[in-house]
């Protein structure tokens, strides 16, 4: 047995709760951990009501415990993990006018330096030393930099408590010295008006949701900043973002299905935004500048896997759309560019990515792609409009990232840089594989494998699952040197690419939402089954893992189908849907319900959540060994849902294996904030996996 000799497990108060919805009554008898003050916790976490805070630690003690016969294996994971790591390394930097910029990390450095260099190569200067700024602080995260259109200013943000509330701050790019602005409580980072003595930001409200948009003038308070917009609906979220061109501040308002653009002309920043389409629902578009049209990428129209339309820069309407791009089923549209020669767009075609580059003028086309079974392509294209050099990464399971820049015009690719492992890699040593698995309806769920060639394929080699399926996200079969010490144990690395994601389209995507959520459990259940069918592993060598909404996916398995799975990693994990769901003052509740559905509205869709629900579907069962992971000040899984969901497993659980729950107790949502902090986190996890497959 991997877990022996265990002192007495923290047992959680009962302070019972009823609610009653649609004529339906629930108790809840852990409610109590959802802190009345959380809004102002978030900000302050040193007000965290004392009962809440010793439970918490009590949780910790019990998990260090459980855990502390793998010190030594996690100093040896985090150890390799890190002599993965070039620490030393620097971007390739962007040319955009006089310079070119990038970033950087130093040996031993936390967190990344951002630096230009005259435009074709010269001496770095530092533009902001993110280890510098966050001396002396537990949590610190970066928001980045971003330069105004003459270089002489770059507005920079942090979160130094995890909440993702930023403080922006205003930095003399000559100087090195930050100017007297000072905004708090926004999203992070600002978007320049083109004569550098302004810019526009999003706030965030007391309930965390980016609501305002505001337009700050240099060397004035935060209070003067004048409201250029409003978003008054709860379930939509605000971004705002500027054009290559600088001739447009985009206000993008959007929720998971739904989406509105308006505009601002920088020719007149006074100017009311100025609305494109008005939002319909389940209708997406999104925008980008090719000088006199603006190219839109939208489903609208049935094109269910999006299509692209070109529309006049003086009138964007709906009423002016034109095809130019057309809606083929199954290829899915992700991104698009334009650029003063050229079109370019990221597809997914059969499961795997292209990128698409179309001449403005002849309406050529070509295409980047490549022949591994699976990988991933990044597009980041340039800073500059009328370049005809964009830029994209390439990397597989297998082979560590490749950076090249492409030259549209002679369709050649240079290649810039390939990720460096200290340590060493053979890929050789490798196989990267994809199998089909069939789901219960017959669909086939594509898996991505990683392992050593040597690993023998006869049912005993441990499997670390991998699963998240929601928000249309696509899990990429890309290079990781973290996995690499999982399949050098003689572990097998699996993506299961599950329906709600897009990994198969569009439809791919809606097949895993509302009423139709169960598919992504039991598409991963199969997924699971199908590796054991064909000999890759067994149910007690599978160990799962998933985060965030991937967490809410652990839940469920874990209720379904507790004997398919050896152990479960559930890294903040969105697992009290129900309660959550039905609570509209929490940050992400509103903007969620076209995901998961209105249960305060709708019986019928309180009954879909209801019945999959993680935490209000714990039952008498033996779960296997479980290990949960949130943060403190989380804003989009709160601490209390891991915090209530393992305490009603292990009030349930008719086995004796061990429910654990580590609470980051100084981070949110993305764990730790340096670099190697976070390997430190991934070595924790990897080390639970390891010690229930018994290869510790």
């Amino acid at each position: 047995m991997p877990f022996e000799n265990l002192p007495t497990p923290p047992v959680a108060a009962k302070k019972p709760v009823t609610d009653t919805r649609h004529g339906i009554t629930r108790t809840d008898d852990y409610a109590w951990f959802r802190a009345d003050n959380w809004q102002q916790m978030f900000k302050d976490p040193s007000i965290l009501d004392p009962e809440i805070r010793t439970h918490l630690e009590g949780e910790n003690a019990y998990m260090e415990a459980a855990m502390g016969d793998t010190a030594a294996l996690q100093k040896t994971l985090f150890a390799e993990m890190r002599g993965r790591i070039k620490e030393d390394d620097s971007s390739v930097p962007m040319k955009d006018g006089p310079f070119a910029y990038g970033s950087l990390f130093v040996t031993g450095g936390e967190q990344p330096k951002y630096f230009r260099t005259p435009r074709d190569g010269g001496d770095q200067t530092i533009l902001l030393d993110g280890d510098k700024e966050a001396t002396g602080k537990d949590y610190f995260r970066l928001a980045g930099i971003d330069h105004a259109t003459d270089h002489s200013k770059g507005i920079w943000g942090y979160d130094d408590k995890g909440s993702e509330y930023f403080t922006l701050r205003v930095r003399d790019l000559s100087t090195g010295e930050d100017m007297s602005d000072v905004l708090e409580n926004t999203a992070g980072g600002g978007v320049w008006a083109p004569d550098g003595k302004s810019f526009f930001y999003t706030l965030q409200d007391e309930n965390h949701r980016p609501s305002k948009v505001f337009h700050h003038i240099l060397g004035t308070p935060q209070s003067d900043d004048r409201l250029v917009f409003e978003e008054k609906d709860p379930g939509f979220f605000m971004g705002v973002g500027g054009s290559l061109l600088d001739d447009v501040i985009y206000l993008d308002i959007h929720d998971h299905e739904t989406s509105e653009y308006r505009l601002i002309p920088t020719s007149d920043l006074t100017a009311e935004p100025k609305l494109v389409a008005a939002r319909e629902e389940g209708i997406e578009y999104s925008m980008t500048e090719g000088g006199d049209v603006f190219y839109i990428l939208t489903n609208d129209g049935d094109a269910k896997d999006f299509k692209i339309v070109e529309a006049p820069f003086a009138a964007p309407g709906k009423e002016n759309w034109k095809e130019i791009v057309p809606h083929e089923p199954g290829r899915l549209i992700i991104s698009h560019m334009a650029y003063e020669q050229h079109l370019i767009w990221l597809q997914r075609n059969q499961g795997l990515p292209e990128i698409i580059i179309r001449d403005r003028r002849t309406g050529e086309e070509h295409s980047i792609a490549f022949a591994e079974e699976a990988y991933s392509l990044g597009l980041s294209g340039a800073a500059e409009y009328d370049s005809t050099v964009i830029r994209f990464s390439y990397s597989s399971m297998t082979t560590p990232t490749q950076l090249y820049d492409y030259d549209m015009v002679s369709r050649t690719r240079t290649l810039l840089k390939t990720q460096e492992i200290p340590s060493g890699h053979n890929a050789a040593d490798y196989v990267t594989r994809r199998v089909m698995a069939p789901s219960h309806d017959g669909e086939l769920v594509p898996v991505s494998l990683l392992y050593r060639k040597d690993t023998p394929l006869d049912g005993t080699a441990p499997c670390l699952l991998y699963g998240y399926g929601a928000y249309g996200m696509t899990i990429p079969a890309s290079f990781s040197t973290n996995n690499l010490s999982l399949a050098d144990r003689g572990f097998i690395y699996a993506i299961a690419h599950i329906r709600g994601g897009k990994d198969k389209g569009f439809a791919w995507y809606e097949d895993g939402k509302m009423e139709a959520k169960e598919n992504t459990f039991k598409d991963f259940i199969a997924a699971a089954d199908h590796l054991v069918a064909e000999g890759f592993t067994s149910y007690e060598n599978i160990i799962a893992e998933g985060g965030s909404a991937g967490g809410m996916l652990m839940g469920a398995i874990a209720n379904m189908a507790p004997e398919k799975f050896a152990g479960i990693i559930a890294a903040v994990p969105f697992v009290d849907v129900l309660n959550t769901m039905l609570d509209d003052t929490l940050p992400l509740t509103p903007p969620e319900w076209p995901e998961w559905g209105n249960p305060i509205e709708s019986l019928e869709e309180y009954q879909w959540i209801a019945a999959y629900s993680p935490y209000d579907n714990v039952g008498a069962k033996p779960y296997p060994p479980i290990l949960a992971i949130s943060g403190l000040t989380d804003p989009r899984v709160t601490y209390w849902e891991p915090t209530k969901w393992v305490a009603k497993l292990r009030e349930f659980s008719t086995g004796s294996a061990p429910i654990l729950l580590k609470t980051n107790m100084a981070a949110g949502h993305g764990g730790k904030s340096g670099r190697f902090q976070r390997l430190e986190e991934i070595a924790f996890e990897y080390a639970f996996a390891i010690k229930v497959a018994g290869k510790a």
